[in-house]
């Protein structure tokens, strides 16, 4: 999954969505903390689809999904769902064409929602750059438009910021691509990026201020980096293993922190947390539950009572873990345990 794939919504119940097999599944919370459905159920009917599908949440707590579905032989389109509250079922895939008019899958999709509820898409076009679809205000969809860019390679990571206005990086050869909505409701527009040798795959953004979305990367080296527009990069830790990060702002002992999860090399899910914004104050991971298989994916969300809460799945093996945290000083967590 591309995106935040354990979210909290408007009734303060979490939801988790799986990838399975030519399918996307979800399961969500009975209740705040539990228990769980007993069976996830499928989104959106019973289209199959390509893997890689996408999910982003607007401040209305809805959850909007993207993903590529066969059409013809050699030819995909995207398609969108909206799911509105964790015990509902999710609404029907909805075409929305491809970036090119048609021709077969052109990269993995990312979905940003706006502070109106408006869905962005954002997919790779076939000349190397982005391309984007977005809801209107009305209803329907706007057409697709060029953001241009070019050698545009991996995910796409798309994030809302606390202004309610949407952003999308897209990593390159040598240099991070940044695209932002200047006015409510606009086209978001290139402006500045950043030559720096990114890891294809390990972009993740997080709105960390009322002025500012950082994105975090692994670089060349091998280091977690942070980048927040126009500023410089800076090095915040070692990565932990060769994935993206899952990121959450969180409230630790009266302070504005980000927390960090990652699946580690050694195949445990490493946790770190520094101040907001404040890389220089440094950060160290801490490895926690049992070893995950080499495709378990990590995700971060906050409860009912905006305490952390970290989830990991495997889909080679269907397993969903998952952890809170403890009404403890710092970031001590729960025991994992299977739901």
């Amino acid at each position: 999954m591309n995106g935040d794939w354990l979210i909290r919504g408007r009734d303060g119940r979490l939801t988790v969505y799986l990838p399975s097999g030519d399918a996307v599944l979800c399961r969500a919370e009975r209740g705040p903390a539990g228990p769980w459905d007993d069976a996830p159920r499928t989104v959106g009917g019973h289209q199959k689809l390509h893997p890689g599908p996408a999910v982003g949440q607007g401040a209305d707590g809805y959850a909007h999904l993207a993903a590529w579905r066969p059409t013809v032989p050699g030819e995909s389109g995207l398609v969108h769902s909206t799911h509105f509250r964790p015990r509902l079922a999710p609404l029907d895939w909805i075409p929305i064409g491809h970036p090119d008019k048609k021709g077969d899958r052109t990269g993995p999709p990312a979905v940003a929602v706006d502070s109106a509820g408006r869905a962005y898409v954002f997919v790779r076009n076939n000349g190397g750059g982005v391309s984007l679809r977005n809801q209107k205000m009305k209803g329907g969809w706007g057409p697709w438009q060029d953001l241009e860019g070019h050698d545009v390679e991996g995910e796409l990571a798309a994030v809302t910021g606390e202004s309610g206005m949407v952003a999308v990086f897209a990593s390159v050869p040598g240099g991070i691509l940044h695209w932002r909505q200047e006015e409510h409701g606009k086209t978001p527009v290139r402006t500045e990026g950043v030559d720096v040798a990114v890891r294809e795959g390990t972009l993740r953004a997080l709105s960390t201020s009322a002025e500012h979305t950082t994105l975090f990367f692994t670089d060349a080296s091998g280091d977690l980096c942070a980048w927040r527009p126009g500023e410089k990069p800076v090095t915040l830790i070692a990565s932990a293993g060769p994935g993206p990060v899952s990121a959450v702002r969180c409230e630790i002992e009266g302070h504005d922190c980000t927390v960090l999860a990652q699946r580690s090399s050694s195949g445990r899910v490493a946790f770190a947390a520094y101040p907001t914004e404040q890389e220089s104050a440094g950060a160290w991971w801490t490895e926690s539950g049992p070893q995950l298989p080499a495709d378990a994916m990590v995700s971060l969300a906050l409860d009912e009572h905006d305490e952390v809460v970290a989830a990991s799945l495997s889909p080679s093996t269907g397993k969903l873990l998952l952890t809170r945290r403890k009404d403890e000083p710092g970031l001590a967590l729960e025991a994992w345990r299977e739901i």
